[in-house]
């Protein structure tokens, strides 16, 4: 476990990269219409925000904070963008994205703060 938050903290940057051409390709891309897949559109919102923020979070950069506050507005873009390219561009949405940006960060914290007691505990031992 410990190497995967060490490798998350790592490569966090390339990470972020990835997910965000990902969600950014995907939210743009033109569609006829939307594929049936299951879930809530506000769910996977919500999760591939969550999982785009979560690698910064962990890693904690110099200007953390201002990488999500880079993400919610790169969120709202893409929100005011959709409706250009055949898609519907929804604030509920960009609401979804904020509140995974925010689960993002909580679960890092959470992730970092039992991984460092996991770990303290084992070479106590």
């Amino acid at each position: 476990m410990n190497i995967i938050i060490y490798s998350i903290k790592q490569y966090w940057l390339l990470i972020c990269i990835v997910i965000i051409v990902l969600i950014t390709s995907l939210s743009l891309a033109p569609l006829q219409q939307l594929p049936s897949v299951p879930g809530s559109d506000k769910t996977h919102h919500f999760l591939a925000y969550a999982g785009l923020f979560f690698p910064v979070a962990l890693a904690k950069p110099k200007h953390w904070f201002l990488i999500g506050i880079a993400f919610i507005i790169i969120s709202g873009a893409i929100e005011l963008i959709q409706p250009y390219v055949n898609r519907y561009g929804e604030w509920l949405d960009l609401l979804s994205n904020s509140g995974g940006i925010l689960c993002g960060y909580i679960l890092a914290r959470l992730t970092d703060k039992f991984a460092t007691k996991k770990t303290s505990n084992i070479s106590v031992n």
